[in-house]
């Protein structure tokens, strides 16, 4: 059995979007990244797809979905599931930080137009 104690403070911050590495390689786990999102009212969204399978499960808040050409709305409980070599987006679609745990194979990488990396909050 493994525990991996919770960071104090989010891994990564993006100029209000925040990322907190929970099960990564480096922290421990071999097959599986799992990180927490939190998203503040007005950010915009970047869109950029992923070589593999993305859930996501919405904690907190409102999320504004675009997975293709397809938009939604997913509010605490939902999950969303980003099918693989797909464009997608996700922000806030409230007035509360929006709060999402998120879920990628270990060797997921994230496409941005023509660059292709491990997001370094999955690393």
């Amino acid at each position: 059995m493994s525990v991996i104690p919770a960071p104090g403070a989010p891994t990564h911050d993006l100029g209000g979007t925040r990322f907190t590495s929970l099960a990564t390689p480096s922290r421990g786990s071999s097959e599986t990244s799992v990180w927490q999102v939190e998203i503040e009212p007005g950010i915009l969204a970047t869109p950029h797809s992923l070589t593999r399978e993305e859930v996501f499960v919405v904690l907190a808040g409102r999320a504004e979905v675009r997975i293709g050409e397809a938009i939604g709305i997913a509010e605490a409980g939902d999950a969303i599931v980003v099918p693989k070599d797909t464009e997608f987006a996700l922000s806030n679609a409230g007035t509360a930080v929006v709060r999402l745990l998120c879920c990628l194979p270990v060797g997921g990488m994230a496409r941005l137009g023509d660059e292709s990396f491990t997001p370094p909050w999955a690393e």
